[in-house]
């Protein structure tokens, strides 16, 4: 994490303060190619949480993949979040326990992708946005469902069509498999949206998800059963 990070991009004291923190940091995000020199490797995040969980935990976890696609290191952390689940400002609840995980991933990801919004955010600061700044690492988007504009590709695997939102593109709607609902891809930080959907689309192997965001997945879930079995 870089060191002239605020204290309230990521310990906001309350709405106010994060909605301001959001406006910030969205006017610092690079929305192209800043990227090393390939060949990347490829890394997934992803939180498990329970937004009515009375103590607030989230199990946040990051991987890193090689070029076949396998997972070669893993890092979790499960804390109590300092931020209340609020819709629209979940990386201020998320994003504290990704960067502890982050510390403790080596090797480390050239690029992330990362389960959640990027810019298809109302105020252009979703978790993947929010997550590449503060690390200042590549991150995209790749989000289940929207939280603003519309979007409806094609019934055929590869099929895309653009997210508009107040007439303007913020994202890509992407059909990775036939007859599931489609990805929504969306420029994280210092990855353009080109970029963004040709590398969801390559991280595919015939199912919905990514492998990366799987694997981030599947990782976040045995951190959270791991807490549940400490805790009984």
């Amino acid at each position: 994490m870089r060191q002239e990070i605020p204290p309230h991009w990521l310990h906001p004291r309350d709405i106010a303060q994060a909605r301001a923190a959001q406006a910030e940091m969205a006017a610092r995000i690079v929305p192209r190619d800043a990227l090393p020199e390939p060949p990347w490797r490829i890394g997934g995040a992803d939180v498990s949480n329970t937004r009515f969980d009375p103590r607030r935990r989230v199990h946040a976890a990051l991987v890193t993949l090689d070029a076949a696609q396998d997972v070669v290191a893993q890092a979790s952390e499960s804390r109590v979040a300092d931020f209340p689940y609020v819709p629209g400002y979940l990386g201020f609840r998320e994003v504290p326990a990704l960067v502890a995980a982050w510390t403790r991933l080596h090797p480390k990801p050239d690029l992330l992708l990362v389960d959640g919004q990027g810019l298809a955010h109302p105020r252009g600061l979703g978790l993947a946005c929010h997550l590449g700044l503060v690390l200042d690492v590549p991150t995209i988007g790749v989000a289940k469902s929207l939280l603003v504009g519309t979007a409806e590709p094609g019934p055929a695997v590869g099929d895309a069509a653009p997210i508009l939102w107040k007439g303007a593109r913020i994202g890509t709607a992407l059909r990775t498999r036939r007859g599931a609902r489609p990805l929504y891809v969306s420029v994280g930080h210092r990855v353009s949206l080109e970029t963004a959907a040709v590398l969801v689309r390559a991280a595919c192997d015939g199912r919905r998800l990514p492998v990366p965001i799987r694997a981030a997945h599947d990782a976040a879930n045995a951190a959270r059963r791991a807490g549940e079995a400490a805790d009984a």
